[in-house]
Order: C-alpha cells, then sequence, then structure tokens
C-alpha cells in the first residue's frame, strides 16, 4: 500500500479519540483491504500493537486481509428480513452469484419494514423476491 496516502488517512484521524475504526474504514475503502503492512503503520501511529488492530481488521467482516475484485451483493439477513422471508431468497442469489459475485450478508441496511433488503455500491433495493435478486446478482 502507497506510504503517502496511508499517512495521509492516518493524519486526517490525528487526535481524534477513537480513531481506529474510522481509519480502517477509510483505507478498506482506498485501497480495498487493509493489509499486514496497513495494520503496522496504523499500529505505529496510534501507540497499538499489530495485533491489536489486526484484532479488529479479522474482526469485522467489513475488513479484508485483501482486494477483491468481483462486484459484491450485499444482503440483509437479520431478524426483520429473515421474517420477511430472506432465507427462501438464498439459495437463488447464492446459485446466480456463483464464484463471479462476491454475495456477503449483512445485518440490517435500515429499511426494516420494506425487507427483504439488498446494496450494491450505494444503492439500496428494498421488497425484494426471488427474481429481482436474481437479476440484481446477475447484473452486478
Amino acid at each position: 500500500m502507497g506510504g503517502t496516502e496511508l499517512d495521509q488517512i492516518i493524519a486526517a484521524h490525528a487526535g481524534r479519540k477513537g480513531a481506529l475504526l474510522p481509519i480502517l474504514h477509510d483505507v478498506q475503502h482506498a485501497y480495498g483491504c487493509i493489509d499486514a503492512a496497513a495494520e503496522l503503520a496504523i499500529a505505529k501511529a496510534l501507540n497499538l500493537s499489530r495485533a491489536e488492530v489486526h484484532g479488529v481488521v479479522s474482526f469485522y467482516h467489513d475488513f479484508t486481509p485483501a482486494p477483491d475484485p468481483r462486484p459484491k451483493v450485499e444482503l440483509c439477513r437479520a431478524e426483520a428480513c429473515k421474517a420477511r422471508g430472506v432465507e427462501a431468497l438464498v439459495p437463488a442469489a447464492e446459485a446466480a452469484a456463483g464464484e463471479r459475485v462476491n454475495l456477503r450478508e449483512v445485518y440490517c441496511l435500515g429499511l426494516c419494514a420494506m425487507g427483504p433488503n439488498a446494496r450494491i455500491g450505494e444503492k439500496l433495493y428494498s421488497a425484494l423476491d426471488e427474481a429481482r435478486l436474481v437479476e440484481l446478482v446477475k447484473s452486478a
């Protein structure tokens, strides 16, 4: 990872209380991952051990150690979407995704009354049925 951009991300959060998560989110967004070198640089800047930073990185599924070039479709599997039938849609979505699409489960996209829900990039899709979800996955 390029030191300059990483240094700028870290510097943008300098002195901020609880800076680790915002830094990690910014690094993940900028590079598509948080590798060992970034963990070490962040740890050094925040006076933490690399193990402490890695523990946070490995705990949250949003952070990945290597970039994934595949398109990502996030499917809400929280209780409200489960109550609205998302689990019945999963097999068809997984089949449509195959190895080409990174189909990820997330918990709550904030549209609980309109589920099942999915997100592709910054766009949210609600009230999904099997056909619409498969169409979204295939078009991702």
